[in-house]
């Protein structure tokens, strides 16, 4: 006998509410880094920071993203919950870092 689960159907309001989520934070932590900056190189064009902006919180609305896509797995419990959300920090936490390289290559970091 087969059983099929059934797919959760994609939820545009949360699906979106998720990529929110993680772009909002990731907007957060890459304007706080922004704030640092007190002398910017003079040979960096005039709106060097919005190449960081952009590309950063891109980066953290598709970690957002990816955790919604992870709510299947997650929602039936046990380990494959705890799987799931140790998986989606770490990826959340690579396309940061991937984001924030992305974003700073060639002004911040030569």
């Amino acid at each position: 006998m087969h059983t099929h689960q059934q797919q959760k159907p994609v939820h545009a309001a949360s699906l979106t509410t998720r990529a929110f989520q993680g772009g909002g934070f990731a907007l957060l932590l890459v304007t706080i880094f922004l704030l640092g900056v007190k002398n910017p190189d003079p040979s960096w064009h005039k709106l060097w920071m919005l190449r960081p902006l952009i590309i950063v919180s891109l980066a953290g609305a598709t970690g957002g993203i990816i955790y919604y896509l992870f709510d299947p797995l997650r929602s039936q419990g046990g380990v494959k919950k705890w799987v799931a959300n140790i998986l989606n920090l770490l990826i959340y936490v690579v396309g940061l870092w991937m984001g924030f390289v992305l974003g700073f290559v060639g002004t911040y970091w030569h």
